[in-house]
């Protein structure tokens, strides 16, 4: 399917009527079928969801996984039946959250398709028809109606006073007039005024249209076709522990197979006994919980993020927001309250700030100069231009379920609220001042005209439109109270002062009439005006935002707002969120950059306006390129290229499209941005809980792979055995290491700067962290096992002794982990000790009763142990606990002349 026109705004209508065939007439129904049989039918085709079998099966497509498969493997060799029962179930634990938490088919194709209309009116055969908008086929006349939802890309040829709702397309923040002549080639898509596109709204008025496009011809095909097109990289964190565990499966392999051909070479051993050893190595050394720990973290991660209105659509995203250094985020909904807001008004006697955003008509007027509020009785200025904002307006408010709803015009909306805001109480004013007639609003005259009378007698005139216009028809203003000589250079100022920082300004006038005019007409309009406010409209940055964009800065992240809004209004209200404003990139500017000029750009702005799906898209992948963490945030279907290409993408939940929160990972409930930055808060804490529980697993395993090794290097037996180690891995990942999952937010996580792009979790210092652990771990449970061997003590019974003290060394090290270089004897490390406290608890009641329960001593190997036994043990334990934490001090000591560094790159570098 093709347009039949490269630029369909760019040519003249009659051009276009030849081209596709047609006439205002419309097509024939043969000719429309024969068009339909070439081009298609006027929908976006999907692809069939995946299977639930394949989503399962990939579940299991994970090196961690193969891992975890290993070790059940080498449990079974070991004929350890149970244990390899309990592996195979972690696995399949694993792949059942990870298919659950998925859930059904993610396709944002399926939430474009929602967009496309059931039926439209179409002219067939010279007569006006109702069609399945699926029919529509290139060189159909389509008639547009307010609260119509365009069916397919059109060529306006009539046009009364549309207006269209492109918010979702284009980012365009207030419904967008239309008009009818040829625009040039290189028109932007938001200034397109001569277009309308499927999936906009009809907001006012009513048009003719040629379409031009359908299906994926369209402009809303094409953003299909670009999500379809769009690769998921990996989460930083899958990339990690891809890299991480194939490092790790190397590097036991190797050393499995050393010890084995050491003791056969050296110690002359009998290789059946040094393959059982090198078995040993190997199920000391698996972390076999890991994989169901990470995934813990995550779900941990999910449920607390709900709890804060934010929906994980994709378990590993949760993760990813703790690595993130840059967020795009799109402006209107989503920085801003997508709600048209008069923000200032500026009379003959005075200039007001209006507080509040949105439709709630909650806020104060407050007088500019004195940040006093001012009240109706002292203003009459004031109180004039909101009786004219109310009753010179069709627009209503609707209260339900604690939300504000607009019914009809933004631009009237922010009127009304207005009023509202000033205390004029629509109802009563309404009855004083009953309307006679109404001009209404129409882009030829550009103001809305309403004629009132009062009990009195008195009629009056009352226009609200643009500045302009009303200024050529006023001859007078308002003072306080009286009328005066108007003075058009200071209005003419005020209305610079307005635009320049990209609000929509709003006129607001009257004039009292001798006598009633039977119908009211322009004439009547257009001279003698008493001008008496304008009024400064936009859509305002939402508080919070200004406040989570601080946040985000100090934690070391850039916020770049990409928005289809010109590029005015988006530099003002770019500066009122913080960005830098030196710097504004327009969509055609993008376009006439290379790829590598704009990796280059893309580091130096901060806001992009005017932009198209493409843009984002390309601002996105030049971000990515430069070895940056990209989350996107948006709310429209303009933004579901960029959402699903972005490292993480965020939804709004209330406003956003369903095109949006299908690509996205994220969806915020509250379609608030400073839900982003708790996000990026529990996100960092996350990514510390897994770190801290890599930093337990890794150096207590090696403590338990050097045991088994170091009796092969010396020709010794063992001090313990597999199937004691493996007892051992179980029950301490599924109690010590588990309770990190739970650790609570370290204190200044929002004071770090993001982790380095691609670091990988074998670092210096980790590897430091896992000879030292590693080293004295060994060196403790061999010298006890051999003291009590050197004094007479049974096989069974040293090694009741050495299993134990391993234990003890582990329960003593998960203090040192839950804070990462922070002391553990820090006040602040006290709160939320209770989940390490339990996880300790029961290693201590599974460790006893390992000891002294009978089938357990006959099954793994055991004797009982005295109390003294126990005390030795302890002491002998104890010092890890002190040692760690004395490397922790030089850590601390090493990073003092960098403060704010992140607590988890202490362990990084």
């Amino acid at each position: 399917m093709r347009r039949q026109s490269e630029h369909p705004h760019a040519t003249e209508i009659r051009a276009l009527f030849q081209q596709l065939g047609s006439a205002e007439q419309g097509l024939s129904d043969a000719m429309a079928t024969q068009i339909r049989a070439r081009c298609g039918d006027n929908s976006l085709p999907l692809e069939p969801p995946r299977p639930a079998w394949r989503r399962l099966l990939a579940q299991f497509h994970n090196v961690l996984i193969y891992v975890l498969l290993l070790s059940a493997l080498l449990s079974l060799l070991l004929q350890h039946w149970v244990d390899s029962g309990v592996i195979l179930a972690v696995v399949l634990i694993n792949a059942i959250v990870g298919f659950i938490q998925e859930g059904k088919a993610e396709d944002a194709l399926r939430a474009i398709l929602s967009m496309s209309t059931s039926h439209c009116l179409v002219m067939r055969e010279g007569r006006l028809k109702s069609i399945d908008s699926r029919l529509l086929v290139p060189g159909d006349v389509v008639m547009l109606q307010a609260g119509d939802r365009v069916p397919a890309d059109m060529r306006l040829f009539v046009c009364k006073d549309l207006r269209c709702d492109e918010s979702a397309l284009t980012g365009e923040a207030q419904p967008v007039s239309k008009q009818l002549h040829a625009l040039a080639p290189d028109t932007t898509l938001a200034e397109r005024r001569n277009m309308a596109y499927m999936g906009t709204l009809a907001t006012y008025g009513m048009a003719q249209g040629l379409v031009v496009a359908t299906g994926l011809a369209t402009q809303l095909g094409e953003i299909s076709s670009m999500v379809k097109r769009v690769h998921i990289r990996p989460t930083p964190l899958q990339q990690q522990l891809t890299r991480f565990a194939k490092q790790l499966a190397l590097g036991i392999l190797v050393f499995a197979a050393l010890a084995m051909l050491f003791g056969i070479w050296f110690h002359q051993l009998a290789p059946a006994a040094m393959f059982q050893a090198a078995i040993g190595i190997a199920v000391a050394a698996i972390p076999e919980g890991l994989p169901a720990i990470v995934t813990i973290a995550l779900a941990m991660g999910v449920q607390r993020m709900a709890r804060q209105r934010a929906l994980v659509r994709r378990l590993p995203a949760v993760e990813v927001l703790g690595s993130v250094d840059v967020i795009c985020s799109d402006k209107t909904g989503t920085l801003t309250a997508n709600a048209m807001t008069a923000r200032e008004l500026f009379s003959a006697t005075n200039s007001y700030q209006i507080s509040g955003e949105g439709y709630r008509p909650e806020g104060a007027i407050t007088d500019r100069s004195t940040g006093q509020r001012v009240l109706p009785e002292h203003d009459a200025c004031l109180t004039r231009a909101c009786e004219i904002a109310l009753l010179c307006n069709d627009a209503t408010l609707s209260h339900q379920d604690e939300q504000w709803s607009l019914n009809g015009d933004p631009t009237e909306g922010s009127l009304l609220v207005l009023a509202l805001k000033h205390g004029q109480i629509e109802q009563s004013l309404a009855q004083q001042w009953p309307r006679i007639d109404v001009l209404p609003f129409e882009s030829a005259n550009r103001y809305m005209a309403t004629l009132h009378h009062n009990a009195e007698g008195t009629i009056r005139l009352m226009v609200k439109g643009a500045p302009e216009r009303l200024l050529g028809f006023a001859t007078t203003q308002l003072g306080n109270p009286t009328v005066e000589p108007l003075l058009p250079s200071a209005w003419e100022a005020a209305m610079a002062d307005f635009a320049g920082r990209g609000m929509r300004v709003m006129a607001l006038a009257y004039k009292e009439l001798a006598h009633r005019p039977e119908v009211l007409k322009a004439e009547d309009v257009e001279h003698n005006l008493t001008l008496v406010a304008l009024v400064g409209i936009s859509d305002p940055p939402r508080p919070e935002a200004i406040a989570s964009i601080r946040m985000c800065h100090q934690a070391g992240i850039r916020v770049k707002m990409i928005t289809g809004d010109n590029p005015v209004t988006a530099a003002a209200i770019g500066a009122e969120l913080g960005l830098r404003v030196e710097r504004v990139l327009t969509g055609q500017d993008i376009d006439g950059l290379t790829p590598q000029q704009l990796s280059e750009t893309v580091e130096q702005a901060d806001i992009f306006a005017r932009t198209s799906p493409a843009n984002k898209l390309q601002l996105v992948s030049a971000l990515q390129n430069n070895r940056h963490v990209v989350a996107m945030t948006g709310d429209g279907v303009n933004d579901a290229p960029a959402l699903k290409k972005a490292s993480i993408g965020v939804a709004m939940g209330q406003k956003g499209t369903d095109a949006a929160k299908e690509a996205a990972d994220f969806v915020l409930t509250d379609d608030n941005f400073s839900t982003i930055a708790m996000a990026v808060r529990e996100g960092r804490t996350v990514y510390d809980n897994i770190l801290k529980s890599i930093i337990f697993i890794l150096p207590t395993n090696l403590a338990e792979a050097l045991v088994i090794f170091s009796a092969v290097l010396f020709g010794l037996m063992m001090p313990i055995t597999p199937a004691q180690i493996l007892w051992v891995n179980m029950i301490t990942a599924v109690t010590l290491a588990l309770a990190l999952a739970f650790e609570q937010t370290e204190h200044g996580i929002m004071r770090r700067p993001p982790r380095p792009f691609g670091q990988g979790l074998f670092t210096p210092a980790l590897i430091v962290r896992m000879l030292l652990v590693g080293g004295l771990g060994a060196s403790i449970v061999f010298s006890l096992f051999y003291a009590y061997r050197v004094q007479g003590a049974t096989i069974e019974y040293a090694r009741t002794i050495a299993v134990n003290a391993l234990v003890m060394i582990e329960v003593f090290y998960l203090f040192n982990c839950r804070q990462l270089t922070q002391s553990l004897f820090h006040p602040r490390s006290m709160h939320g000790a209770l989940p390490a406290l339990l996880a300790a608890f029961s290693v201590l009641c599974l460790q006893l009763a390992f000891s002294y329960l009978p089938v357990s001593q006959q099954l793994f190997g055991l004797a009982s142990i005295s109390g003294w036994d126990w005390l030795l043990i302890v002491s002998c334990a104890l010092p890890v606990l002190v040692i760690v934490e004395l490397e922790k001090a030089w850590l601390r000591h090493a990073l003092k002349p960098a403060p704010q560094i992140p607590a988890h790159g202490a362990i990084h570098s």
